[in-house]
């Protein structure tokens, strides 16, 4: 059992104010943090969001904050302006009645009024490094009194390309201060930031329930050359069909836009990312609790905080960069002894990518096919097969028996009941599958090459060059000069001619992801 909070070393004061807002026994992260960052020790904490850490960094800053001198006297970094809220919001509820005043300054916000917040003094400040830069090149923050650093959510600043930014702030802040790093995460470059920018720091680790392989069953769809994944995704979720599932993507524009493709398919599918109101967020997550929405396409760092129960399915739209994140996300799902499914869509030239995940977990996945217009329409067939068996038990069968026998006298009662179901299959039919998008055969996935120049496999020839990716919004299908331009096609909602789309960019991560 962890110690009080009192224990820990917090006021009195500090203690009676947690107890007035719930907080009153300190978890892991909290118990092992909060005494050495009281102690003046630099910290570098290893724990998953959830955990704490929030409060973790925040209450021992609090006790020691100087709230007569009204200059930023610490500053919290985040990644975006979603999480730089959501410390703002957590630092402010444990101030209570101190007086300490936070500011949130993040992207997004008119910089004129932060500038003017700044200069009526502020103790804190909780920035996304992008603005935290801006003000500093305006010289309306300045960081000659910081005393306290942190850096929250160290491996997604990596992840967007943020890390050149925090060091150039780490290089502007006092020698003379208490810096404390916290990430899901431990890539090299995090390991050479705390070498470079912390003293002789602690390390304490939240050890988390890993994904168990056995109960997670991880499938791998390749999506054939020249496709989208959103045209490879339709069928594949047509034949799992997914009670609850999260669907991860690499940026909020690619959530937006899958989003508004699954609802246009009829999906019961919203958007979870850092663009929405804190309102918009909490009133997602209480329907997709309530299985008011069946999926969410999500970003990573915005699903950090979106945790929900028995999820039946989490799918890999995007694959993530690194195997520790692939491994947090399979790891929502399969979760209290229960069996999940986990499923990327790989493109030929991520083979590899796929390899090193699987060596990461120890099992390979089951690598399948786009499926086929015959194997989707024999999926509905049996699910109006159960439908129809659950019917003949029910109590208004009988109110439907004087038809039959009417149809009876003039037709056989065999073609009377495929007649019926014809009726309800073709009402419950999607008519994208009518689409010649859905392939008739099988997809085969190419074979390596034996033999060849460095043993190279035959997809990596579709791979296209860094130079012909950058600026694009390729997404896995070539639009070199030889490759002939898109046709129009009938749109499978309405019928109306219109060109093929294509999802999300490789490029302006750093701009859009949240």
């Amino acid at each position: 059992m962890n110690p009080s909070f009192l224990e820990l070393g917090l006021s009195e004061e500090r203690v009676r104010h947690l107890e007035e807002i719930g907080f009153t026994t300190p978890t892991n992260i909290q118990a092992q943090a909060i005494p050495q960052l009281l102690a003046g020790r630099d910290v570098v904490g290893q724990s998953q969001t959830g955990t704490g850490k929030t409060a973790a960094f925040s209450l021992p800053m609090l006790e020691r904050i100087d709230v007569k001198n009204r200059v930023v006297q610490a500053l919290v970094l985040a990644p975006t302006r979603e999480l730089a809220m959501q410390v703002h919001d957590s630092m402010t509820n444990f101030i209570g009645k101190q007086g300490l005043r936070v500011l949130a300054i993040y992207g997004g916000q008119s910089i004129e009024r932060q500038m003017m917040q700044l200069k009526r003094g502020v103790h804190i400040v909780v920035g996304t490094p992008g603005r935290v830069i801006d003000l500093l090149e305006r010289g309306s923050l300045n960081l000659d009194n910081v005393r306290w650093f942190v850096l929250d959510e160290a491996d997604e600043m990596l992840s967007m390309g943020f890390i050149d930014d925090v060091e150039r702030i780490l290089s502007q802040a006092p020698a003379e201060r208490q810096t404390a790093l916290f990430s899901a995460t431990m890539p090299p470059s995090i390991r050479q930031l705390v070498n470079n920018f912390l003293r002789d720091p602690v390390t304490v680790t939240v050890q988390q329930p890993k994904a168990a392989p056995t109960k997670i069953n991880q499938v791998a769809y390749v999506v054939p050359r020249h496709w989208t994944k959103a045209r490879a995704l339709q069928p594949i979720l047509e034949m799992e069909d997914p009670e609850s599932a999260l669907i991860f993507v690499r940026t909020r524009r690619t959530a937006a836009e899958l989003t508004n493709q699954l609802q246009s398919a009829g999906h019961s599918v919203d958007e979870y990312h850092g663009d929405l109101s804190q309102q918009a967020r909490e009133r997602l997550l209480t329907r997709f609790r309530n299985r008011q929405v069946r999926w969410v396409v999500a970003t990573d760092i915005a699903a950090r905080g979106l945790d929900v129960d028995q999820l039946s399915h989490v799918i890999n739209f995007d694959l993530p960069d690194s195997p520790e994140t692939y491994v947090h996300r399979i790891g929502r799902t399969g979760r209290a002894g229960k069996e999940g499914t986990a499923i990327s869509l790989v493109q030929p030239f991520e083979r590899r990518k796929q390899q090193a995940f699987e060596r990461h977990v120890r099992q390979a996945w089951q690598v399948l096919p786009i499926p086929t217009r015959a194997q989707i329409e024999a999926q509905y067939l049996l699910k109006l097969q159960a439908q129809v068996r659950e019917t003949l038990t029910g109590e208004r069968l009988a109110s439907f028996l004087p038809i039959v026998r009417e149809l009876s006298e003039e037709y056989d009662a065999q073609a009377i009941a495929a007649a019926a179901l014809q009726m309800a299959y073709d009402q419950t039919r999607p008519s994208w599958l009518q689409a010649e998008e859905i392939p008739e055969e099988n997809f085969v996935p190419p074979a390596p090459r034996k033999g060849g120049r460095g043993g190279r496999r035959e997809y990596e020839r579709d791979r296209p060059s860094s130079s012909s990716r950058r600026g694009s919004n390729w997404e896995g299908e070539r639009r070199s000069s030889g490759t002939p331009k898109p046709k129009l096609r009938t749109n499978r909602y309405e019928g109306s001619p219109e060109p093929a789309k294509k999802l999300g960019s490789a490029s302006g991560a750093k701009e859009s992801a949240s």
